[in-house]
């Protein structure tokens, strides 16, 4: 049973794109994950992050988010650098890593062709992401990794994309009382173009501490 089964469905099919890919892909790989693939932290986390969607040889392989793939190696070691992960490697579902209140989530939870949901499937996935917010209180922490998670957040909670523009380091603070911080995605295209640098990645963490002290 999962620990997240009220805002999450391993057997979900919905999108039929999604699901057909992720049938391609288990047949070239069969070890793979190949399912949607659950959030992973602390049920009674105060940092919600918020990434795009499972990367095919990342978490789609294993089940687990930010683990197996590049955006993971600068994420996981950060979280350890101020104090949110027990070990700065993520390495597999069962290699006993642990957050402390802090959660990775995705806005997408299946893997996606070229890893670009369209529309209509963040969409038909946003209601997850929408009962996964619900569960934070008046001072918790959204960081949201890259537009489309800052765009999901935002859909899932109702509010209007104009007023509250994506940018790297930006703060919103939201009619619910929790505030959503926006940081570029460590992907390897914009850690690897310097588009987002480690040191970049560590003043939004630094932020985000700091945010979640005030409390």
């Amino acid at each position: 049973m999962s620990l997240f089964e009220d805002y999450f469905d391993l057997e979900c099919r919905a999108c039929s794109r999604l699901s057909d890919f992720m049938n391609g892909v288990k047949e070239d790989y069969p070890d793979y994950h190949c399912r949607p693939v659950e959030p992973f932290g602390d049920p009674k986390a105060d940092l919600l992050i918020v990434g795009l969607a499972p990367g095919k040889h990342g978490a789609n392989a294993s089940g687990r988010p930010f683990t197996g793939d590049f955006a993971g190696i600068l994420l996981f070691r950060t979280l350890y650098e101020f104090g949110w992960s027990s070990a700065p490697e993520s390495l597999h579902r069962s290699d006993g890593l642990t957050l402390s209140r802090c959660r990775l989530t995705n806005a997408v939870k299946c893997l996606p062709p070229e890893n670009k949901p369209v529309g209509a499937e963040t969409r038909r996935c946003n209601p997850f992401l929408a009962a996964e917010i619900a569960t934070l209180k008046p001072g918790n922490l959204i960081l949201a990794l890259g537009g489309i998670a800052h765009r999901a957040t935002l859909m899932a909670l109702g509010l209007r994309q104009a007023e509250y523009q994506f940018g790297h380091d930006n703060l919103h603070h939201l009619p619910t009382g929790v505030n959503l911080l926006d940081s570029y995605h460590c992907s390897r295209y914009n850690t690897q173009t310097r588009r987002l640098t480690p040191a970049m990645f560590k003043e939004v963490f630094a932020h985000a501490q700091r945010l979640l002290n005030q409390q």
